[in-house]
């Protein structure tokens, strides 16, 4: 029997990060493991610059998805405008300081967006000590220290995350036990899909598996390392 953290995602809009190349910043349909990795961070109050705690979650950290609803693609084409990189310049402190630069350079991406994503994700720590109980981390994400988001500033949270502690011999009965919110079913509408890293103690056999560049090496110099992520297509949720 092992403990799980359950909690649901859902946000009218949500941006995923996957692998960007050139000017696409591109949008998986379900959750990363840094999006969920940074989320928690948040909520216990780990600020970006403490690599070493982050380090610590990551360790202590494991993750299983049941996707409900991927979400509809939106694309926005975004520019930025930026100050001249300069190693003499002095540290621009707010938005109104990089404006007042006389040379400005502009930043065109096209950026992708989730629309109605809702997914439950079921959180288990390693065996042995661990710097996070859970019942610390279940009290951190219905009170958390940062605002949360989902993937980009601009994509609050929709409904509460309503954690919840589940003992089960399974990653997939966990999953399932969880008590998804009424205003939530209408958004299942397509096949339930299941995301895990590897483990024991599943529920269920993986379909295929694929790398995911999502596992943080830094989170100030914004590296990503590989895993192997696996994924079971399962049933179509009954109406």
């Amino acid at each position: 029997m092992i403990d799980y953290l359950v909690f649901q995602l859902y946000a009218p809009m949500a941006a995923w990060g996957d692998q960007a190349v050139g000017q696409e910043r591109p949008s998986s349909d379900h959750p990363s493991r840094s999006a969920l990795l940074g989320l928690v961070a948040a909520s216990i109050g780990i600020s970006r610059e403490d690599e070493d705690q982050h380090c610590r979650l990551s360790d202590a950290c494991h993750f299983g998805i049941k996707l409900f609803s991927g979400g509809l693609i939106l694309r926005d084409y975004h520019t930025t405008q930026v100050p001249p990189e300069s190693k003499n310049s002095c540290h621009l402190h707010t938005r109104r300081d990089e404006l007042s630069e006389t040379k400005l350079g502009t930043i065109l991406s096209s950026r992708e967006y989730r629309q109605d994503s809702f997914s439950v994700i079921a959180l288990w720590l390693s065996e042995g000590q661990t710097p996070f109980g859970m019942e610390q981390l279940r009290d951190a994400l219905r009170q958390p220290a940062y605002h949360l988001y989902l993937g980009r500033k601009s994509c609050p949270l929709a409904m509460m995350l309503n954690p919840v502690i589940i003992p089960s011999d399974t990653l997939k009965a966990a999953l399932d036990s969880f008590p998804v919110a009424t205003e939530a079913m209408g958004l299942a509408t397509g096949p339930i899909r299941y995301f895990w890293e590897e483990a024991e103690n599943i529920g269920m056999n993986a379909h295929f598996h694929v790398p995911r560049y999502d596992q943080p090496i830094s989170r100030n110099r914004w590296q990503f390392a590989s895993r192997i992520e696996y994924t079971h297509l399962g049933q179509e949720e009954p109406n």
